[in-house]
């Protein structure tokens, strides 16, 4: 058996996230609900919106962000995957327009979607470039201006959402101890009708009728999105442990996609983990679907949380549906 050269490890960081607060007091204003409705049954308090600019320009920011931090250039860089549903366009992709902004200018790139659990479908696509051989550095960066889909005239998916983005640098680790370890990923399709955006693709082409229908915004049937959640990632979670032989006091933190409070501590409880053992951000940013993870990482490394040697378990749910669980050895000093 070809024993394992190395691992793929994070090696750098980066965030972005507006300047614009719109907190529940804004909600009140518009739909019919309230503060403690909105945090007993998400726990969000405060969601950030990008008044001028695009998804390219949260994914250049949080990049730029990264490299400032890591003393890298950004023509150091060999490959640009941008995790995102809120494309500046159909095309050119994203990540040639964040390219462009950020003067990488020996890097390819490219979009992948797979809603909020993007972030992890885009690290496991860059470990495998990495792990090729052929690639250096791999920037994985999720972006999403959720504002620009979300009808603010529905009170079930208004107050979820925010923008903003973050990224990580994905470079070979030559001491397998540390870096990504192991991953399941999985998607149903049976349950696209639970979460989804009709308008605007081959499907249903813009048009009038698509508009006056208002197939462009985000679509949620919150009671289905909210049990097959809570199943997909406890499941997952727990799996990718067994599978790891970890136990709950192993794990140092879960990282989960910032969706709803409830979802997350009831992944938090399958674990038997406790609720320090548990990033969260979702009361100062909302959803900001692709984005939630990797500002996680970035907010708990930066304050000293996350250390040298840590064990991570990365787990998301998504459309699609999708969903997946990544154990990481977190290797930055």
């Amino acid at each position: 058996m070809e024993v394992k050269k190395y691992n793929t490890a994070i090696t750098g960081v980066g965030m972005y996230v507006p300047d614009k607060v719109l907190d529940n007091k804004f909600f009140e204003s518009i739909v019919d609900t309230n503060d403690e409705w909105i945090q007993t049954r998400t726990g969000i308090k405060e969601r950030r919106i990008i008044e001028d600019g695009a998804t390219s320009d949260l994914g250049a920011r949080a990049i730029l962000d990264l490299l400032a931090s890591s003393n890298t250039s950004a023509e150091e860089i060999d490959v640009i995957i941008v995790a995102t549903v809120t494309p500046d366009m159909f095309f050119p992709s994203t990540a040639c327009l964040i390219q462009d902004k950020i003067g990488a200018k020996n890097a390819f790139g490219f979009d992948l979607s797979a809603a909020c659990s993007g972030f992890l479908f885009a690290l496991e696509t860059g470990a495998g470039l990495v792990e090729s051989g052929k690639y250096k550095k791999v920037v994985v960066v999720g972006a999403d201006k959720m504002s620009s889909i979300t009808d603010y005239t529905d009170r079930n998916t208004c107050i979820l959402f925010g923008d903003g983005a973050a990224a990580v640098m994905l470079e070979p680790n030559e001491d397998i101890r540390y870096g990504i370890q192991d991953s399941i990923l999985r998607i149903d399709g049976s349950g696209w009708e639970s979460l989804r955006m009709l308008g605007g693709g081959s499907k249903n082409p813009s048009s009038h009728e698509t508009i006056d229908k208002k197939m462009h915004y985000i679509y949620q049937d919150g009671k289905a999105v909210f049990k097959f959640a809570v199943k997909g990632m406890a499941d997952v979670s727990v799996e990718i442990m067994e599978k790891n032989n970890l136990t709950s006091d192993d794990i140092a933190y879960l990282v989960p996609h910032q969706a709803n409070l409830r979802i997350i501590d009831a992944t938090a409880k399958r674990m038997g983990i406790t609720n320090d053992k548990v990033t969260m951000n979702i009361d100062r940013y909302g959803n900001t679907t692709a984005a939630t993870i990797p500002l996680c990482l970035t907010e708990y490394y930066r304050t000293g949380k996350i250390k040298k040697g840590d064990n991570l378990i990365l787990a998301a749910f998504g459309a699609g549906f999708t969903w997946g669980a990544h154990y990481l050895v977190w290797s930055m000093e």
